[in-house]
C-alpha cells in the first residue's frame, strides 16, 4: 500500500520580521493543516541578543488569525527545534545566514525551503554576485537543491530536502516565457526584452535612499540595468545566454506587485489560437497560474494580495511578434505563497491548499 499522506506537518519559520516573513506567517497561521498545531516562529539566537516577543507586536495585522495572538517569536535554537519535532523549516533570512542554517537543518534531518538566494543558482559566476563562498560541502548541497518553481519542477520538489524559492522578478519572467522558449518558438537570435516593474516592497523592509517616499512617490525609475541579481535565474531556468535576453527592472511608486512585459520575435508566423493553446496546455495543471484570453492582458490590481500569477499576450497582425504580460504579487507568488506551494508539494498535499 502507498504511504499515507500526513494530515499535518511540524514547521518553523526563521526570519519573520520582514514583509515576506509576515506574509508567510499569515498564510501558515490560516492554513487548514495547522489549525491544531501552529508553526514555530524564530528570531535571532539568544547569543545574538534574541529574545521572545509576541508575534502580533511585530505584525499587529495578524491578530485574530488562529494561534496568532498567543504566538511568540522565540530565539533561534536547534535544541528547541528538535524538542518541538520540527520537520520542515522556512528560512526567510539573508542568504549568508540561510547558507549556514540550511546545512545545519539538513544535518538535523529537517527539510528546508529557503526564500533567499542562497541555493537558487548553479553557476558559480552567478552565485558570486551574492558573494556566496563555495566549499565542497556547499557544492554538494547546491547539486541537491531544487529550484522551487512548482509549475516547472513539481516532481523534484515533492522529493526534495532543500528547495530554493525563486526570486520575484525571476518568477514572473520565467513563467511568462517558459512555454514559448521550451516550444522553440522564440527567435533567440533577435533577443528577448523583459521590461519589468515592481512595487517598493520588493526592495525589502530596510529603507534606502531609492525606496524612500520622497524618491519613489510620483516617480518611475529603472535600476540595475545590466546587473540585477535575478538575471542569473533567467539564464539558468530558461537556458538562455546573456545576449539572448535583456532584463530591465523598474521601481513603481506602489507598495507591491510586479508587471513584466516581454517582447519576443517568433521563429515563424503563428496564430493567436496557437499561442493560446500553447499556454493553456502548458499550465493546464498549474492551479495558481491563470492564462488570460487574448486580447485581455493582466494588471497588477488583478493579482495583488493573491497567490496567482496571471499571464496574457497579444500577437501582432503579421503573426511574427508577440507581447507577453506576466503579473504577480511579489510578496506572495514572488515569495511567501510560492514557498507554501512548495511546502504543500513536499508534504504530499494539494499544491494550492490554503492559498485560494
Amino acid at each position: 500500500m502507498p504511504n499515507a499522506v500526513p494530515n499535518s506537518l511540524r514547521v518553523a519559520v526563521a526570519g519573520v520580521t520582514g514583509y515576506a516573513g509576515a506574509e508567510l506567517a499569515r498564510l501558515l497561521l490560516d492554513h487548514p493543516r495547522f489549525r491544531t498545531t501552529a508553526p514555530l516562529f524564530l528570531g535571532r539566537p539568544e547569543s545574538e541578543g534574541g529574545a521572545a516577543i509576541a508575534l502580533t507586536s511585530l505584525h499587529p495585522q495578524l491578530s485574530g488569525l488562529p494561534h496568532a495572538d498567543e504566538a511568540q517569536v522565540l530565539p533561534f535554537d536547534w535544541n528547541q527545534l528538535q524538542r518541538e519535532g520540527v520537520e520542515l523549516i522556512f528560512l526567510a533570512t539573508p542568504h549568508e545566514q540561510s547558507r549556514e542554517w540550511s546545512q545545519q537543518a539538513l544535518a538535523h534531518n529537517i527539510r528546508v525551503i529557503d526564500l533567499s538566494a542562497a541555493w537558487r543558482l548553479d553557476t558559480p559566476a552567478y552565485r558570486a554576485i551574492y558573494k556566496l563562498e563555495d566549499t565542497p560541502a556547499t557544492d554538494a548541497l547546491q547539486r541537491e537543491a531544487v529550484y522551487g518553481s512548482p509549475e516547472l519542477h513539481a516532481a523534484a520538489i515533492r522529493e526534495a530536502r532543500l528547495v530554493a524559492n525563486p526570486g520575484c522578478y525571476a518568477t514572473s519572467v520565467i513563467l511568462g516565457l517558459s512555454p514559448l522558449v521550451r516550444a522553440n518558438l522564440a527567435d533567440l537570435s533577435a533577443g528577448i526584452i523583459a521590461d519589468c516593474k515592481s512595487g517598493v516592497s520588493g526592495a525589502g523592509k530596510a529603507p534606502t535612499p531609492n525606496t524612500h517616499f520622497m524618491y519613489a512617490a510620483d516617480n518611475l525609475s529603472a535600476y540595475a540595468i545590466f546587473g540585477h541579481r535575478h538575471t542569473g535565474e533567467l539564464y539558468e531556468q530558461l537556458q538562455l545566454q546573456p545576449e539572448q535576453i535583456q532584463f530591465t527592472p523598474h521601481l513603481l511608486p506602489i507598495p507591491r506587485g510586479i508587471l513584466s512585459t516581454m517582447y519576443v520575435r517568433l521563429t515563424e508566423p503563428t496564430t493567436q489560437a496557437a499561442i493560446q493553446n500553447l499556454y493553456d496546455e502548458f499550465y493546464a495543471h498549474a492551479p495558481l497560474v491563470r492564462v488570460r484570453r487574448s486580447p485581455m492582458t493582466p494588471q497588477i490590481q488583478h493579482v495583488v494580495r493573491t497567490a496567482f500569477c496571471d499571464i496574457g499576450f497579444q500577437l501582432s497582425p503579421d503573426g511574427k511578434r508577440l507581447v507577453l504580460i506576466s503579473c504577480l504579487d511579489n510578496l506572495l507568488k514572488g515569495a511567501a505563497s510560492q514557498a507554501v506551494e512548495n511546502m504543500n508539494l513536499m508534504a504530499g498535499w494539494d499544491q494550492a491548499e490554503g492559498l485560494r
